[in-house]
């Protein structure tokens, strides 16, 4: 250490504008909360971050369960730093180019302020940042989103939606990595079926629509009649003059004759397996399914050997639903996908969190029986894995004309 002064706070608020104004502060980290009572977080950790916008500071509150996010201007970033000093927390480490300086507020509220040589911490790759940043930013005022109460019109994400905001990115990032998938030519046909609330649906329109400008029409169907309605109204609102929403059943719907994306998310039991029918039929090129309350398989299944599983119902419950889920993702690669299963949010948030996402090449091809060696042994696997489990699912009952003939 190589020197050590005390200062009231009005000099710890001189310190951190020199670091955020000087662009020298590498890491904050505020802890020891001055009472528990009505504290928002246990710490918040700070660094900076390259957006679209320029500089900013990542502001990262800790809960004994999650971390929500808040990108700030510097201004902003150097006052909410005085205030949580001032009010909230006892002690603070500032990480800077030069020096490390360790911040310790006593009852009295003064501050002392300990300079010692910096750490081997390397200065931050605010490109990498960047990198890291949602497909939608905080700290950019989003239409949609503020719509829909998830962002104010700053740009800030309330801390209440955090977690939905989190979900949607998610979401855009696996729509990102399937573009390519997707006929390039002409304008997209996608249909969300399903579409509740349709949180997903306006972003996915949005994502095409405004950001990439792609030309597309996308149908939103769900059975409740005042959600359509909401949705209905919301869309005019945005201007979103290509988005549609609709009243009906999955099974029941007949409207169009091609389409090239099927987003299902938490369709209940074989409602997932009727979207699933209708994607492959219209030769979607990709599908995107979140299943949700995987009930069929429960009541088929028989395995003497997995009965020390089978046994016990909750068990029973969540191996059902995995088994339901593979036996899916299997029929779709025998129809000609390459299908993934992949986790859409934490699990902390939600148990049914499982996207299969299902992709078919080349773009635009028309819906085939299982042919070739690659599929004739997907359908092998499929076939024992069923007759293990003594199940005859709903997907394979529905798409029995696309698949192998086996004169069963």
């Amino acid at each position: 250490m190589n020197e050590s002064e005390c200062m009231h706070v009005e000099s710890l608020t001189e310190l951190i504008n020199r670091l955020i104004g000087g662009q020298a502060l590498i890491a904050a980290t505020l802890s020891q909360l001055r009472r528990k009572e009505g504290a928002l977080y246990t710490k918040v950790a700070v660094k900076p971050v390259e957006l679209k916008d320029g500089l900013r500071y990542q502001f990262a509150g800790y809960t004994d369960t999650q971390v929500q996010h808040r990108n700030l201007t510097p201004h902003e970033a150097a006052d909410e730093l005085s205030a949580l000093l001032a009010g909230t927390y006892r002690q603070a480490l500032f990480c800077a180019a030069d020096s490390d300086y360790q911040v310790l507020i006593s009852k009295k509220n003064k501050a002392a302020i300990l300079k010692k040589p910096a750490t081997k911490q390397a200065a931050p790759d605010l490109a990498h940042n960047r990198r890291k940043q949602y497909v939608l930013e905080e700290g950019e005022p989003v239409p949609f989103l503020v719509e829909l109460g998830i962002m104010n019109a700053e740009g800030r994400v309330l801390a209440k939606k955090y977690d939905k905001f989190r979900q949607i990115n998610r979401f855009l990032e696996m729509v990102e990595d399937v573009l390519p998938h997707l006929p390039q030519n002409r304008p997209l046909t996608i249909v969300d079926f399903g579409c509740g609330k349709s949180y997903l649906t306006f972003a996915l329109y949005h994502y095409l629509a405004v950001r990439e400008g792609r030309e597309l029409n996308i149908v939103g169907l769900d059975l409740k009649a005042e959600v359509i309605r909401h949705c209905s109204e919301l869309a005019g609102r945005l201007n979103y003059g290509r988005l549609k929403f609709l009243v009906g059943d999955i099974a029941e719907y007949n409207e169009l004759e091609r389409v090239d994306m099927v987003v299902t998310l938490h369709a209940c039991d074989t409602a997932t397996d009727a979207a699933l029918d209708k994607a492959v039929r219209w030769g979607a090129s990709v599908i995107l399914s979140v299943p949700c309350c995987q009930h069929e398989l429960f009541g088929q299944v028989e395995s003497e050997v997995l009965e020390p599983l089978l046994s016990h119902g909750i068990l029973k419950e969540r191996f059902s639903a995995l088994a339901t889920d593979a036996i899916r993702a299997k029929l779709l690669d025998v129809m000609g996908y390459r299908t993934q299963l992949l986790e859409f949010i934490d699990m902390e948030h939600t148990p049914k969190n499982i996207l299969i996402r299902a992709v078919r090449g080349p773009a635009g091809s028309e819906p085939e029986a299982g042919t070739g060696p690659g599929r004739l042994a997907a359908w092998q696997e499929y076939r024992a894995f069923r007759d293990f489990l003594g199940v005859r699912p709903y997907l394979e009952r529905t798409c029995a004309d696309l698949l192998p003939s086996t004169g069963e």
